[in-house]
């Protein structure tokens, strides 16, 4: 473990962060009153929206251990909330390793939460944005072995980053790190699904100070550009799940979500 835990994190909590907001929707409690004023201002679905993303992020990391994919790198990590993506892929792989990174301190904070590994595995957290490719790369190598294949975890982080911060730039420069056998796993909010509410929740982040860029279908397939889409493809998030799965019950989404394979 190579984070620095002897200086406590510095939390500014004068303006809403995307992670604690997340927490917020989720029911957690990790959180102050500047992100529960964002989160009050948004519509019911936000957290259906939330609960959907953390869902489908458990069902595309358990296909892919039960797949033998012993290696995960989860940017976007978020304030602990278990299961956590080490607790789900250990169960079926416990020698699987996982690297996690998020931006917020307050996740650092609560870093041990994510570090508790299977004996077997191993798992490590880096403090870093996801804006910062090559500097949580280069701390990843430090426990994944990049010669083999690495389940790249995007969930829900994507639309934090506007087209003019170049979001598909970032996305193909952390795939193009992976070796073959890999996959990227993403999901990312829709523009184009519940327009008028996707506006709202735009415009009630804006004024919380966090900048979203809600996508386009065709928008977030290029994220996948290059890459082998597994069944059931680009869908949205309660549509997706793997063939040893039972499926979700139907209910409407907001989110688009895929996990696609690296040739």
């Amino acid at each position: 473990m190579t984070t620095d835990h002897s200086q406590p994190p510095l939390i500014d909590t004068s303006k809403a962060h995307p992670a604690r907001v997340y927490d917020w929707l989720l029911g957690g409690k990790d959180n102050y009153p500047v992100d529960e004023a964002v989160g009050e201002t948004l519509p019911a679905e936000a957290r259906d929206a939330a609960r959907q993303n953390r869902a489908f992020m458990h069902r595309a990391a358990a296909h892919l251990a039960a797949q033998g994919v012993d290696q995960f790198l989860d940017i976007g990590t978020g304030i602990p909330t278990e299961p956590n993506l080490h607790q789900i892929v250990q169960r079926t792989v416990p020698t699987a390793r996982v690297v996690y990174a998020d931006n917020d301190p307050i996740v650092l904070r609560h870093a041990e939460a994510l570090l508790v590994s299977r004996p077997e595995g191993a798992t490590d957290y880096i403090q870093a944005d996801v804006r910062e490719p090559d500097e949580i790369v280069r701390h990843a190598r430090r426990v994944l072995d990049f010669d083999r294949p690495v389940a790249l975890s995007l969930i829900a982080l994507m639309h934090f980053v506007p087209d003019e911060q170049d979001a598909h730039g970032i996305v193909r420069s952390l795939v193009g790190t992976l070796a073959p056998g890999s996959h990227l796993v993403l999901s990312h909010a829709a523009i184009d699904l519940f327009p008028e509410l996707a506006e709202q929740v735009i415009a009630q982040y804006a004024k919380g100070g966090i900048r979203l860029g809600f996508r386009t279908r065709a928008e977030v397939a290029r994220f996948f550009d290059g890459l082998e889409l597994v069944a059931p493809g680009l869908v949205t998030a309660t549509e997706w799940y793997g063939p040893e799965q039972q499926p979700p019950a139907p209910e409407p989404s907001g989110i688009y979500a895929a996990v696609a394979r690296v040739p």
